[in-house]
């Protein structure tokens, strides 16, 4: 496939996704990337890069900044070279970074998120904590040994300092007492040694050790004899510190070599990692999604896009190939359409098996291919010489030795730089040779002749790119079935050629090549037509497939609040014969107490007599207060009622045949016997004033969720804040904010609205069957 890559500018892909990485590790892992063969491979590349792209989508980015690539200092260390600060620094960063990864691991895990392939990764991770303080405990974030690091090179460094300071102090008083022999009162250093500028007329007279010049020569750096002895002590005392930085460094690079191979495997998992999620970040950029893998050849593309032309006007195609037929042939003349549509199919093969999300619908289909050849060249130019045919050929010959069953070969302007009628005749022949031994092919060409080919053959289809001829451009739109027509005539006219001139021209034409027109032009109407009958039944189906979705969600969420109300009316119902059997025992308790203490002549069957009659006392009580419950004011719909045996407060909606009364409680509608209902009080509603002011009542249109897919963000944040206004009238609880993954702006902007909204009590993304990171469920307070 290498040929391929490089026509197909796969490599481009990969510079791109190079650039998304966070450090070298993971740049070190694009540079291998390439398309494979083995199915277990590309499934596991693309579940990775679908997998960090919902990652990414839930909670961000991995946190990988600051980290490199420590192999060389392991390497060092496994033989015991001194490890320098940088080297360890470098050590300690990747650790914390192994931290760091394993606490996103773990707000992953609690949001719930399924990525089986990122945990086992932060899972076999090891944080060396031990290792990470031992290092920062003795070096700062430049790479500067502190002075922290011992006792002893706390000592150095006072003994440095306090000879500095004597050294500085003799200097100054000689700046002062010989200012007129030196060029500038200052001191600085040369050669790690404290010196004066002194002028050149008094180099021999100042008395002391030249150490530099300046560049004009005027001035000497000169070491004053006083300070001499000072100087050399400090020099001591600078050799000592770099003696205990080197013990202290060797001491750290010991503590590494414990760790190499678990600091190896820790720089294999980060570098896959930061692959991983370059991946995600990749496929957020395009748009992209997983497609569906298979091994029959079959590729079902679903408003596909090339990837490397701006997602802003790049032009989504629908192309199938594999199934009913083998063979697609593009037809028409060089306008650049066929040439892209040539490189979509044959890039976005190269980036499944590369384990790349690609640009089209999810439900795209896509099949692993042995070879990938591509015959694409320069195709635009108005003169093609023999070479270009003889190149052409030449990469011809070389698919045709290496072709398999399981290949999908790209040709662009088949035959074409010779003859046309020889060059035709050659492209058909290479077509039919490559279709009988199994391969899928795409191919394009401007002879008509391979038009009637293709309609000939079963296994092969004619197809065009569409041209406006009112704008005299193609529209890049793909019509499968429809061969490509000249549009010479058309666009002459257009430009305004002579209507006489044209005529005779139609008139040098062909009847047989006029009537084929003809046929193209009908056909290619019809094709347009069921395009668009195509179009509107898809538009109506996703409308069909939207509102069974939003019943379903209401119906289960309806189960869900009855099942909810039937479980507490259960536990009420428990609790309440827990209570009433506790009361009987505490009254056998009492009664039995009674009779020791009072009246030791009471027998057993007279304590069970009074036991009856208690509860006879007790059932003539709850009928005399289930009396006082029954409804003095006539029921009526409205009302508030409350519910005796549910304790819960509702609504009378209608009376039903049988004559119970149907009641809303809360989201749900029960039917409930008369006599289990207690009248509170009219139902209160708040009439529409002359202003204007909402009517304070339940708004049964308003849907528990709302759709913002494909909205414009500032359409969709007005939808939203009029959407609140709705539910917050109709008084629901819970609500589902469906705004899809995209580039991730319209889930922000909702989040940010929900934020800022005082009628929100929390929010979170929707869990399996409610949407997932494609959908925010809202509790209102």
């Amino acid at each position: 496939m290498k040929q391929a890559i490089q026509i197909l500018e796969f490599n481009k892909i990969k510079q791109t996704i190079e650039s998304l990485c966070a450090c070298s590790l993971g740049q070190k892992r694009v540079a291998l990337l390439k398309p494979t063969t083995i199915e277990k491979d590309v499934e596991y590349g693309l579940n990775q890069s679908d997998e960090a792209l919902r990652i990414i989508y839930a909670l961000g980015e991995a946190p990988l900044g600051g980290v490199s690539d420590i192999s060389e200092a392991i390497a060092r260390a496994k033989i015991s070279a001194i490890l320098s600060s940088q080297e360890l620094l470098a050590v300690s960063r990747l650790l914390y970074a192994v931290s760091q990864m394993k606490s996103f691991a773990e707000r992953l895990n609690e949001i719930k998120v399924d990525a089986p392939i990122f945990a086992h990764h932060t899972n076999t991770l090891v944080a060396l904590s031990s290792l990470q303080n031992a290092i920062n405990a003795c070096i700062d974030e430049t790479g500067y040994v502190m002075d922290s690091a011992s006792g002893e090179l706390r000592s150095i460094r006072r003994a440095i300092q306090s000879t500095e300071s004597r050294i500085k102090e003799r200097l100054n008083q000689v700046v002062s007492e010989r200012r007129s022999k030196l060029t500038d009162g200052i001191v600085t250093i040369r050669n790690e040694r404290y010196v004066v500028p002194v002028r050149a007329d008094y180099k021999n007279t100042f008395g002391g050790t030249i150490h530099d010049q300046s560049s004009s020569g005027n001035t000497y750096f000169m070491e004053p004899k006083e300070v001499v002895d000072l100087n050399n002590k400090l020099q001591e005392w600078h050799v000592e510190e770099r003696r205990e930085i080197e013990r202290i460094l060797r001491e750290l690079t010991e503590e590494v070599k414990k760790f190499v191979d678990l600091l190896s495997l820790n720089v294999e998992l980060l570098g896959e990692i930061d692959f991983m999620f370059a991946k995600g970040k990749y496929a957020r950029l395009i748009n992209g999604t997983r497609p569906k893998i298979n091994t029959k050849g079959i590729i079902r593309l679903v408003a596909a896009r090339h990837p490397l032309i701006d997602q802003k006007s790049v032009v989504a195609n629908d192309i199938e190939l594999g199934d009913e037929y083998t063979t697609i042939v593009i037809t028409g003349p060089n306008t650049g359409g066929k040439t892209v549509t040539l490189k979509t199919v044959g890039l976005l093969t190269l980036m499944a098996q590369a384990g790349l999300l690609i640009p089209a619908h999810e439900s795209s289909q896509l099949a692993i291919f042995d070879h990938v050849f591509a015959d694409i060249g320069d195709e635009q130019s108005i003169e093609q010489s023999l070479s270009t045919f003889s190149s052409h050929m030449t990469n011809i010959v070389k698919i045709m030795e290496r072709l398999t069953v399981n290949s999908l070969i790209l040709f662009d302007e088949l035959g074409a730089g010779t003859d046309p009628k020889e060059g035709a005749s050659l492209a058909i022949s290479i077509l039919n040779y490559v279709k009988v031994r199994g391969a899928r092919t795409i191919a394009t060409s401007h002879y008509p002749e391979l038009k009637a080919y293709a309609y000939e053959q079963d296994d092969v289809i004619n197809a065009s790119v569409e041209f406006n001829v009112e704008t005299l451009s193609p529209t890049y739109r793909l019509l499968v079935g429809v061969p490509g027509r000249s549009n010479a005539f058309e666009i002459s006219k257009r430009l305004g050629l002579k209507e006489a001139i044209l005529n005779q021209a139609r008139s040098y034409v062909e009847s047989e090549r006029t009537e084929m027109t003809d046929l193209i032009t009908k056909l290619e109407d019809r094709g347009l037509q069921l395009d668009q009958e195509i179009q509107h039944l898809q538009q109506q189906n996703t409308l069909v497939e939207e509102m069974k979705k939003e019943y379903e969600q209401k119906l289960a969420k309806f189960e869900a609040e009855r099942e909810k109300v039937l479980e507490d009316i259960k536990k009420e119902a428990f609790e309440s014969v827990r209570q009433a059997k506790e009361e009987a025992e505490q009254i056998v308790m009492d009664l039995r107490q009674a009779k020791k203490m009072a009246d030791l002549s009471m027998k057993d069957h007279e304590l069970t007599e009074k036991l009856t009659s208690l509860k006879k006392a007790e059932a003539k009580q709850a009928e005399q207060f289930k009396k006082k419950a029954q409804n003095k004011q006539p029921l009526k719909p409205g009302d508030e009622v409350m519910v005796l045996s549910l304790n819960r407060q509702g609504e009378l909606i209608e009376q039903t045949k049988n004559g119970e009364w149907m009641v809303q409680l809360g989201m749900m509608k029960v039917n409930i016997k008369p006599e289990d209902l207690q009248y509170l009080r009219k139902s209160v509603q708040k009439k529409e004033t002359k202003k204007g002011q909402m009517v304070h009542k339940r708004n049964s249109h308003v849907g528990i969720q709302l759709d913002l897919r494909g909205e414009r963000y500032e359409d969709a944040m007005l939808m939203l804040d009029k959407y609140f206004d709705d539910v917050l009238l109709a008084g629901y609880q819970t609500i589902t904010i469906i705004h899809g993954h995209g580039t991730g702006a319209l889930r922000q902007g909702v989040h940010k609205y929900l934020k800022q909204n005082k009628h929100v009590a929390s929010f979170r993304f929707g869990g399996a069957g409610e949407g997932g990171t494609g959908a925010t469920v809202v509790e209102l307070k």
